[in-house]
């Protein structure tokens, strides 16, 4: 039988750096048992009329596994062999699957770091079942899935971000020929692989105290990167892992073909989607706007000595042969690296959106709650008595918060505030928020905010370069079988 582990990591704010994983031997464990996973829908367990304890779930929070401690095995088996259960004592699955285990038992452990909870749930996998997906596809592997709460949250930003409300947003793709149902998707699978770039790369990323050392001794160079802003085009003409001199030689031929293209009067964003490997290839290689000192290090280096509209020789990395295009770039004059920060001293109600909570029932619970503070309630014990976040044991406060420390969402609405002023309902990625502002402050930055900040940067540095490492052994590892038409 095979042992499967699953983690899952939590976190509000959204500009703390990676945390490490927990050393799982030191971290106590409970001992629990899964009843017939994977078949006993939310729908049912939420149907007054089959299932007695939705009171109990709604009204006190109680989890399914205080009602169940003990009878797990016996339920589980009961509806594993199609046996009625329930008030109106039916079967949750009339036709059962046969050789489906009854029940699953289960480690779970948590553990907090003071910014992040981490859950492990291991279990070992029954015998008799038979794999659902592909065992070979790495991004299916991961088990990472969205739900549609959580894709539709996506969808109304993006709506929001081009000014429209999800309905009109909806109509005007479709007016440009655009299928919602596939844009929907679409959406959803680059949430998925965004997921797993952060965690199959960016968690990864190591920065050293010598690194962050040797960009602090360095203020004046620091500064002007980051103050720079460039506009970057580039061309990746990928390399395999343990490659032939002969196909070594064969792709910088292509570099070089390609670079005399260009230089020879051909349109750069032309020449990238035709020979280019990178996956913005086909908008012409852009990366967009973005800080110097956020290039991969070897695009940095070669853009410093280019001006706007010229292009680079043929640079070469672990990945592959680049060339790059300097596009635009603005400012860049030395300023101090870190000018005296403004932080925020603010607290939050959170009601989050899920299968049991809809956005709607959400801002409901809130304006409730607003008019009870307006009426003189007190904001530290109702958020400990509604609120989702972990905050809710200190009373929803968060301490003090530097600029970017929250999502872009929650830190507008909490700018706008004056001192002890309370918010309307404001919606995030997380749910809906009551914010109130305590106090407000400016003050220099201390060292160990500066070293944050350039492990921030040299993080970021690192992350593309990595992430087009990760991409190029992912292809080296796949597997493609062709198959003739002909008989």
């Amino acid at each position: 039988m095979q042992k499967v582990a699953a983690s899952l990591a939590g976190l509000f704010l959204a500009g703390a750096a990676h945390a490490a994983a927990p050393d799982w031997s030191k971290v106590a464990a409970t001992k629990m048992t899964l009843f017939y996973p994977g078949q006993s829908s939310l729908e049912w367990v939420m149907d007054k009329a089959e299932h007695s304890a939705v009171p109990d779930i709604v009204n006190k929070g109680r989890a399914c596994a205080k009602c169940h401690a003990g009878d797990a095995n016996e339920v589980g088996d009961k509806i594993v062999k199609g046996g009625p259960v329930g008030n109106k004592k039916a079967p949750i699955e009339p036709k059962p699957i046969a050789g489906k285990a009854g029940h699953v038992p289960a480690t779970l452990q948590v553990a907090h770091d003071g910014s992040k909870i981490y859950f492990r749930l291991e279990w070992t996998a029954p015998k008799g079942g038979a794999p659902k997906q592909d065992s070979k596809n790495e991004v299916k592997e991961t088990g990472l899935r969205v739900s549609d709460i959580e894709l539709d949250a996506a969808l109304r930003r993006i709506a929001e971000n081009n000014r429209l409300g999800l309905s009109d947003f909806r109509t005007a793709l479709e007016r440009d020929g655009i299928a919602w149902a596939k844009f929907r998707e679409e959406i959803r699978d680059e949430i998925v692989l965004s997921r797993i770039r952060e965690r199959e790369v960016d968690s990864k990323i190591v920065v050293s105290e010598g690194e962050i050392d040797n960009y602090l001794a360095n203020p004046e160079q620091g500064a002007a990167d980051a103050n720079a802003e460039v506009m970057v085009a580039h061309i990746i003409l990928r390399i395999p892992e343990q490659a032939s001199p002969d196909q070594l030689m064969r792709i910088g031929a292509k570099a070089q073909a390609a670079l005399a293209q260009i230089r020879g009067g051909d349109d750069f964003a032309r020449v990238a989607a035709s020979v280019s490997d990178a996956p913005d290839a086909l908008n012409g290689g852009v990366l967009g706007l973005r800080p110097l000192d956020r290039l991969p290090a070897l695009y940095a280096e070669a853009v410093q000595k280019l001006k706007p509209g010229e292009v680079s020789e043929i640079l070469r990395s672990a990945a592959g042969f680049h060339i790059v295009k300097l596009v635009e770039r603005r400012g860049g004059s030395a300023q101090p690296a870190l000018a005296p920060l403004r932080q925020t001293r603010a607290r939050h109600i959170l009601i989050k959106v899920n299968e049991l909570v809809s956005a709607d029932e959400a801002r409901r619970k809130l304006v409730s709650l607003k008019e009870r503070l307006d009426n003189g309630g007190d904001f530290a014990e109702l958020a400990r008595l509604y609120s989702n976040d972990l905050s809710a044991t200190r009373g929803g406060d968060l301490g003090w918060l530097y600029q970017g420390d929250t999502v872009p969402d929650f830190e507008r609405a909490m700018d706008a505030l004056k001192i002890s002023q309370i918010s309307e309902p404001v919606q995030s990625p997380f749910g809906f928020h009551l914010i109130q502002v305590l106090e407000r402050r400016t003050e220099d930055v201390t060292a160990e905010r500066k070293r944050l900040v350039a492990r921030q940067v040299l993080r970021e540095r690192k992350a593309e370069e990595a992430y087009q490492d990760w991409i190029r052994q992912m292809r080296d590892r796949a597997y493609v079988e062709y198959r003739s038409d002909e008989r």
